[in-house]
Protein backbone atom coordinates (compact mmCIF):
# COMPACT_ATOMS: atom_id res chain seq x y z
CA UNK A 1 0.00 0.00 0.00
CA UNK A 2 1.40 3.38 -1.04
CA UNK A 3 2.01 5.84 1.78
CA UNK A 4 -0.10 9.03 1.73
CA UNK A 5 1.47 12.09 0.19
CA UNK A 6 3.90 13.81 2.56
CA UNK A 7 4.67 10.69 4.58
CA UNK A 8 7.18 9.04 2.28
CA UNK A 9 9.96 10.56 4.34
CA UNK A 10 9.06 8.09 7.14
CA UNK A 11 11.86 5.77 6.21
CA UNK A 12 13.39 3.46 8.77
CA UNK A 13 16.18 5.98 9.27
CA UNK A 14 13.76 8.86 9.85
CA UNK A 15 11.70 6.79 12.26
CA UNK A 16 14.86 5.92 14.17
CA UNK A 17 16.20 9.48 14.32
CA UNK A 18 12.98 11.26 15.28
CA UNK A 19 11.32 8.61 17.42
CA UNK A 20 9.42 9.89 20.48
CA UNK A 21 12.02 8.26 22.74
CA UNK A 22 15.78 7.94 22.77
CA UNK A 23 17.26 4.94 20.95
CA UNK A 24 20.85 3.90 21.53
CA UNK A 25 23.01 0.95 20.59
CA UNK A 26 26.02 0.02 22.72
CA UNK A 27 28.61 -2.68 23.14
CA UNK A 28 27.99 -5.17 26.00
CA UNK A 29 30.08 -2.94 28.31
CA UNK A 30 27.90 0.10 27.51
CA UNK A 31 30.14 1.96 25.02
CA UNK A 32 28.01 3.99 22.60
CA UNK A 33 27.83 2.71 19.02
CA UNK A 34 24.83 4.67 17.80
CA UNK A 35 22.31 7.21 19.13
CA UNK A 36 19.34 8.98 17.61
CA UNK A 37 18.52 12.71 17.59
CA UNK A 38 15.95 12.26 20.36
CA UNK A 39 18.62 10.94 22.70
CA UNK A 40 20.95 13.79 21.74
CA UNK A 41 18.26 16.28 22.78
CA UNK A 42 17.37 14.34 25.92
CA UNK A 43 20.98 14.01 27.09
CA UNK A 44 22.11 17.45 25.91
CA UNK A 45 25.12 15.86 24.19
CA UNK A 46 26.03 15.46 20.53
CA UNK A 47 26.67 12.01 19.17
CA UNK A 48 30.26 12.88 18.28
CA UNK A 49 31.12 13.17 21.96
CA UNK A 50 29.34 9.90 22.78
CA UNK A 51 30.00 7.30 20.08
CA UNK A 52 33.14 5.37 20.85
CA UNK A 53 34.02 7.79 23.65
CA UNK A 54 31.58 7.27 26.47
CA UNK A 55 29.62 4.47 28.09
CA UNK A 56 25.91 4.79 28.77
CA UNK A 57 26.27 4.29 32.52
CA UNK A 58 28.69 7.25 32.67
CA UNK A 59 25.76 9.55 31.80
CA UNK A 60 23.78 8.44 34.84
CA UNK A 61 23.61 10.09 38.26
CA UNK A 62 25.97 8.60 40.88
CA UNK A 63 23.18 6.59 42.45
CA UNK A 64 21.91 5.51 39.05
CA UNK A 65 25.41 4.41 38.04
CA UNK A 66 25.68 2.20 41.12
CA UNK A 67 22.19 0.78 40.54
CA UNK A 68 23.06 0.07 36.90
CA UNK A 69 26.23 -1.78 37.87
CA UNK A 70 24.66 -3.77 40.71
CA UNK A 71 21.22 -4.48 39.25
CA UNK A 72 20.68 -3.54 35.61
CA UNK A 73 23.84 -4.98 34.10
CA UNK A 74 23.63 -8.31 36.00
CA UNK A 75 19.94 -8.70 35.11
CA UNK A 76 20.68 -7.94 31.47
CA UNK A 77 23.39 -10.60 31.41
CA UNK A 78 21.23 -13.20 33.17
CA UNK A 79 17.86 -12.73 31.46
CA UNK A 80 18.70 -10.72 28.33
CA UNK A 81 16.25 -7.87 29.03
CA UNK A 82 15.39 -5.16 31.53
CA UNK A 83 12.11 -3.24 31.45
CA UNK A 84 11.22 0.29 32.57
CA UNK A 85 14.02 0.85 35.05
CA UNK A 86 13.76 4.34 36.60
CA UNK A 87 17.09 6.21 36.35
CA UNK A 88 18.37 9.77 35.95
CA UNK A 89 20.46 10.98 32.99
CA UNK A 90 22.88 13.81 33.74
CA UNK A 91 22.75 16.22 30.80
CA UNK A 92 25.70 18.09 29.34
CA UNK A 93 24.80 21.20 31.38
CA UNK A 94 24.71 19.21 34.63
CA UNK A 95 20.92 19.11 34.96
CA UNK A 96 19.16 15.79 35.47
CA UNK A 97 16.35 14.16 33.54
CA UNK A 98 14.34 11.27 34.99
CA UNK A 99 14.05 8.46 32.45
CA UNK A 100 12.70 4.93 32.09
CA UNK A 101 15.21 2.55 30.53
CA UNK A 102 14.45 -0.71 28.73
CA UNK A 103 17.23 -2.77 27.16
CA UNK A 104 17.63 -5.94 25.10
CA UNK A 105 20.86 -7.90 24.73
CA UNK A 106 21.87 -8.95 21.20
CA UNK A 107 23.82 -12.18 20.71
CA UNK A 108 26.13 -13.39 17.94
CA UNK A 109 25.80 -16.70 16.11
CA UNK A 110 27.71 -18.47 18.88
CA UNK A 111 25.35 -17.14 21.57
CA UNK A 112 27.84 -14.64 22.97
CA UNK A 113 26.72 -11.07 23.92
CA UNK A 114 27.29 -8.83 20.89
CA UNK A 115 25.62 -5.58 21.88
CA UNK A 116 22.74 -3.89 23.65
CA UNK A 117 19.80 -1.99 22.21
CA UNK A 118 18.26 0.46 24.66
CA UNK A 119 15.16 2.64 24.66
CA UNK A 120 15.30 5.72 26.89
CA UNK A 121 11.92 7.29 27.62
CA UNK A 122 11.80 10.70 29.28
CA UNK A 123 9.79 10.42 32.50
CA UNK A 124 9.37 14.05 33.52
CA UNK A 125 5.58 13.91 33.15
CA UNK A 126 5.40 10.59 34.95
CA UNK A 127 7.58 11.87 37.80
CA UNK A 128 5.43 14.99 38.06
CA UNK A 129 2.31 12.84 38.15
CA UNK A 130 3.77 10.65 40.90
CA UNK A 131 4.77 13.70 42.93
CA UNK A 132 1.31 15.21 42.55
CA UNK A 133 -0.26 11.90 43.53
CA UNK A 134 1.96 11.75 46.62
CA UNK A 135 1.02 15.32 47.55
CA UNK A 136 -2.65 14.48 47.09
CA UNK A 137 -2.31 11.47 49.38
CA UNK A 138 -0.50 13.57 51.99
CA UNK A 139 -3.23 16.20 51.82
CA UNK A 140 -5.90 13.52 52.16
CA UNK A 141 -4.10 12.13 55.20
CA UNK A 142 -3.87 15.60 56.77
CA UNK A 143 -7.58 16.21 56.18
CA UNK A 144 -8.46 12.81 57.66
CA UNK A 145 -6.29 13.43 60.73
CA UNK A 146 -7.84 16.87 61.30
CA UNK A 147 -11.32 15.41 60.86
CA UNK A 148 -10.57 12.57 63.25
CA UNK A 149 -9.11 14.90 65.89
CA UNK A 150 -12.05 17.28 65.63
CA UNK A 151 -14.49 14.40 66.06
CA UNK A 152 -12.67 12.91 69.03
CA UNK A 153 -11.86 16.23 70.67
CA UNK A 154 -14.05 17.59 73.43
CA UNK A 155 -14.10 17.83 77.19
CA UNK A 156 -15.16 14.67 78.98
CA UNK A 157 -17.96 14.98 81.55
CA UNK A 158 -16.75 15.55 85.10
CA UNK A 159 -18.41 14.86 88.45
CA UNK A 160 -17.23 13.90 91.91
CA UNK A 161 -19.15 10.63 91.65
CA UNK A 162 -17.02 9.15 88.84
CA UNK A 163 -13.84 9.44 86.79
CA UNK A 164 -13.31 8.80 83.07
CA UNK A 165 -9.95 8.16 81.45
CA UNK A 166 -9.29 7.68 77.72
CA UNK A 167 -6.24 6.75 75.67
CA UNK A 168 -6.36 6.91 71.88
CA UNK A 169 -3.34 6.09 69.74
CA UNK A 170 -3.26 5.68 65.96
CA UNK A 171 -1.52 2.77 64.28
CA UNK A 172 2.29 2.56 64.16
CA UNK A 173 2.21 1.79 60.44
CA UNK A 174 0.06 3.15 57.66
CA UNK A 175 -0.54 6.69 56.37
CA UNK A 176 -4.29 6.87 57.00
CA UNK A 177 -6.30 7.34 60.14
CA UNK A 178 -8.42 4.49 61.36
CA UNK A 179 -12.01 4.14 62.50
CA UNK A 180 -11.68 3.67 66.28
CA UNK A 181 -13.74 6.15 68.28
CA UNK A 182 -15.13 6.90 71.73
CA UNK A 183 -17.54 9.21 73.50
CA UNK A 184 -18.74 10.02 77.01
CA UNK A 185 -21.78 12.19 77.74
CA UNK A 186 -24.57 12.97 80.17
CA UNK A 187 -27.92 11.29 79.57
CA UNK A 188 -31.34 12.89 80.02
CA UNK A 189 -31.03 13.21 83.77
CA UNK A 190 -28.35 14.33 86.20
CA UNK A 191 -27.62 10.79 87.36
CA UNK A 192 -27.21 9.12 83.95
CA UNK A 193 -23.86 8.83 82.16
CA UNK A 194 -23.30 7.24 78.76
CA UNK A 195 -19.99 5.94 77.42
CA UNK A 196 -19.36 4.28 74.08
CA UNK A 197 -16.45 2.84 72.10
CA UNK A 198 -16.70 1.76 68.47
CA UNK A 199 -14.69 0.53 65.52
CA UNK A 200 -15.56 1.39 61.91
CA UNK A 201 -14.47 -0.80 59.00
CA UNK A 202 -11.86 0.84 56.77
CA UNK A 203 -9.42 3.74 57.04
CA UNK A 204 -8.98 7.29 55.82
CA UNK A 205 -11.44 10.14 55.37
CA UNK A 206 -14.36 7.79 54.72
CA UNK A 207 -13.81 5.94 58.01
CA UNK A 208 -13.35 9.18 59.92
CA UNK A 209 -16.58 10.60 58.50
CA UNK A 210 -18.50 7.40 59.30
CA UNK A 211 -17.06 7.43 62.80
CA UNK A 212 -18.40 10.96 63.30
CA UNK A 213 -21.87 10.07 62.05
CA UNK A 214 -22.18 7.03 64.30
CA UNK A 215 -20.81 8.90 67.29
CA UNK A 216 -23.34 11.69 66.88
CA UNK A 217 -26.18 9.22 66.27
CA UNK A 218 -25.49 7.19 69.43
CA UNK A 219 -25.40 10.35 71.52
CA UNK A 220 -28.66 11.58 69.98
CA UNK A 221 -30.50 8.28 70.50
CA UNK A 222 -29.29 7.87 74.08
CA UNK A 223 -30.24 11.45 74.96
CA UNK A 224 -33.90 10.70 74.16
CA UNK A 225 -34.09 8.11 76.93
CA UNK A 226 -33.34 5.01 74.86
CA UNK A 227 -31.51 2.26 76.71
CA UNK A 228 -28.39 0.61 75.25
CA UNK A 229 -30.29 -2.05 73.26
CA UNK A 230 -32.84 0.40 71.90
CA UNK A 231 -30.04 2.79 70.93
CA UNK A 232 -28.30 -0.02 69.05
CA UNK A 233 -31.55 -0.91 67.25
CA UNK A 234 -31.95 2.72 66.23
CA UNK A 235 -28.32 2.82 65.14
CA UNK A 236 -28.94 -0.27 63.00
CA UNK A 237 -31.83 1.48 61.25
CA UNK A 238 -29.72 4.61 60.85
CA UNK A 239 -26.92 2.55 59.29
CA UNK A 240 -29.27 0.95 56.75
CA UNK A 241 -31.10 4.17 55.89
CA UNK A 242 -27.96 6.21 55.30
CA UNK A 243 -25.69 3.38 54.07
CA UNK A 244 -23.02 4.08 56.67
CA UNK A 245 -21.28 1.92 59.22
CA UNK A 246 -21.97 -1.53 57.83
CA UNK A 247 -20.32 -4.13 60.10
CA UNK A 248 -19.06 -1.47 62.51
CA UNK A 249 -18.86 -2.69 66.11
CA UNK A 250 -20.08 -0.69 69.10
CA UNK A 251 -20.20 -1.17 72.86
CA UNK A 252 -22.49 1.20 74.76
CA UNK A 253 -22.76 1.50 78.56
CA UNK A 254 -25.28 3.57 80.51
CA UNK A 255 -24.48 4.08 84.19
CA UNK A 256 -27.01 5.16 86.81
CA UNK A 257 -24.84 6.94 89.35
CA UNK A 258 -27.61 7.29 91.93
CA UNK A 259 -28.55 3.60 91.97
CA UNK A 260 -25.07 2.24 91.32
CA UNK A 261 -26.12 0.14 88.34
CA UNK A 262 -25.26 -0.02 84.67
CA UNK A 263 -26.81 -1.39 81.49
CA UNK A 264 -24.75 -2.30 78.45
CA UNK A 265 -25.01 -3.65 74.90
CA UNK A 266 -22.28 -5.01 72.63
CA UNK A 267 -23.00 -4.90 68.90
CA UNK A 268 -20.28 -7.25 67.69
CA UNK A 269 -17.74 -5.56 69.95
CA UNK A 270 -15.31 -7.14 72.39
CA UNK A 271 -16.80 -7.54 75.90
CA UNK A 272 -16.20 -4.89 78.57
CA UNK A 273 -14.00 -5.73 81.53
CA UNK A 274 -15.44 -5.10 85.01
CA UNK A 275 -13.09 -4.57 87.95
CA UNK A 276 -14.74 -4.60 91.40
CA UNK A 277 -12.94 -4.08 94.70
CA UNK A 278 -11.87 -7.39 96.19
CA UNK A 279 -12.73 -9.42 93.07
CA UNK A 280 -10.73 -10.58 90.07
CA UNK A 281 -11.37 -8.67 86.81
CA UNK A 282 -13.94 -10.35 84.57
CA UNK A 283 -15.43 -9.99 81.11
CA UNK A 284 -19.08 -9.06 80.72
CA UNK A 285 -20.25 -11.59 78.14
CA UNK A 286 -23.98 -10.82 78.22
CA UNK A 287 -25.89 -8.30 76.10
CA UNK A 288 -24.24 -9.40 72.87
CA UNK A 289 -25.44 -9.16 69.25
CA UNK A 290 -24.00 -8.93 65.74
CA UNK A 291 -22.19 -5.89 64.27
CA UNK A 292 -24.25 -3.07 62.78
CA UNK A 293 -26.44 -4.01 59.82
CA UNK A 294 -25.06 -7.56 59.77
CA UNK A 295 -28.54 -9.11 60.03
CA UNK A 296 -31.19 -6.76 58.55
CA UNK A 297 -34.62 -7.72 59.85
CA UNK A 298 -33.13 -9.92 62.54
CA UNK A 299 -34.04 -9.97 66.25
CA UNK A 300 -33.87 -6.88 68.41
CA UNK A 301 -30.60 -6.05 70.09
CA UNK A 302 -29.83 -7.54 73.49
CA UNK A 303 -28.65 -5.73 76.58
CA UNK A 304 -27.64 -6.74 80.09
CA UNK A 305 -27.34 -5.07 83.49
CA UNK A 306 -25.10 -5.36 86.52
CA UNK A 307 -24.12 -3.46 89.64
CA UNK A 308 -21.53 -0.70 89.49
CA UNK A 309 -20.45 -0.76 93.11
CA UNK A 310 -18.38 2.06 94.67
CA UNK A 311 -14.81 1.83 93.42
CA UNK A 312 -15.73 -0.40 90.47
CA UNK A 313 -14.24 0.29 87.03
CA UNK A 314 -15.63 -0.73 83.64
CA UNK A 315 -13.14 -0.87 80.77
CA UNK A 316 -14.08 -0.49 77.08
CA UNK A 317 -11.50 -1.01 74.33
CA UNK A 318 -10.98 -1.75 70.63
CA UNK A 319 -9.40 -4.86 69.15
CA UNK A 320 -6.05 -3.11 68.62
CA UNK A 321 -5.39 -3.59 72.33
CA UNK A 322 -5.63 -7.38 72.27
CA UNK A 323 -5.13 -8.59 68.69
CA UNK A 324 -1.68 -9.54 67.40
CA UNK A 325 -0.51 -11.63 64.47
CA UNK A 326 1.72 -13.80 66.63
CA UNK A 327 -0.94 -14.91 69.11
CA UNK A 328 -4.61 -15.85 69.24
CA UNK A 329 -7.35 -13.46 70.34
CA UNK A 330 -7.95 -15.67 73.38
CA UNK A 331 -4.33 -15.19 74.42
CA UNK A 332 -4.63 -11.45 73.93
CA UNK A 333 -7.76 -11.23 76.09
CA UNK A 334 -6.12 -13.37 78.77
CA UNK A 335 -3.17 -10.96 78.72
CA UNK A 336 -5.59 -8.03 79.09
CA UNK A 337 -7.19 -9.49 82.22
CA UNK A 338 -3.74 -10.15 83.68
CA UNK A 339 -2.56 -6.60 82.98
CA UNK A 340 -5.76 -5.11 84.41
CA UNK A 341 -5.27 -7.09 87.59
CA UNK A 342 -1.76 -5.68 88.01
CA UNK A 343 -2.66 -2.08 87.15
CA UNK A 344 -6.13 -1.78 88.70
CA UNK A 345 -5.05 0.63 91.47
CA UNK A 346 -4.08 3.33 88.97
CA UNK A 347 -6.37 6.27 88.28
CA UNK A 348 -8.48 5.80 85.11
CA UNK A 349 -6.36 8.10 82.91
CA UNK A 350 -3.16 6.41 84.13
CA UNK A 351 -4.75 2.96 83.78
CA UNK A 352 -5.66 3.40 80.09
CA UNK A 353 -2.16 4.72 79.30
CA UNK A 354 -0.43 1.91 81.18
CA UNK A 355 -2.58 -0.77 79.54
CA UNK A 356 -1.88 0.63 76.08
CA UNK A 357 1.85 0.65 76.81
CA UNK A 358 1.84 -2.83 78.30
CA UNK A 359 -0.27 -4.52 75.62
CA UNK A 360 0.18 -2.22 72.64
CA UNK A 361 3.22 -0.13 71.82
CA UNK A 362 5.76 -2.21 73.68
CA UNK A 363 4.41 -5.39 72.10
CA UNK A 364 4.58 -4.12 68.54
CA UNK A 365 0.84 -3.77 67.85
CA UNK A 366 0.30 -1.96 64.56
CA UNK A 367 -3.46 -1.34 64.74
CA UNK A 368 -5.25 1.67 66.22
CA UNK A 369 -5.88 1.45 69.96
CA UNK A 370 -8.69 3.07 71.94
CA UNK A 371 -9.20 2.39 75.66
CA UNK A 372 -11.80 4.02 77.94
CA UNK A 373 -12.13 3.47 81.69
CA UNK A 374 -15.16 4.58 83.76
CA UNK A 375 -14.76 4.33 87.55
CA UNK A 376 -17.44 4.98 90.12
CA UNK A 377 -16.11 6.87 93.11
CA UNK A 378 -15.62 4.86 96.29
CA UNK A 379 -17.53 5.42 99.51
Amino acid sequence: MKAPDGLDEDTAEALFEDAPCGYISTTPDGTFLRVNRTFEELSGRMRDELIGRRRFQELLSPGGRIYHETHCAPLLRMQGTIREIALEVVRGDGSRRPVLVSSVMRYDEDGRPAGVRTMVLEAVDRRRYEEELLRAREQQHEVAVLLERSLLAGELPADGRFEVGVTYRPAVRGDEVGGDWYDAFWLDDADGLGVVVGDVVGRGIGAAATMGQLRSAVRAFASTGMGPAAAMDALDAYSRRHAVGDLATVVHVQADLARGTMRYACAGHLPPVLMEPGRAPRFLWDGRSLPLNADPGGPSRAEAACELVPGATVLLYTDGLVERRDRSLDEGMHALVGAVGELRDLEPAELTEALTDALGRRSGITDDVCVLALRRAGD
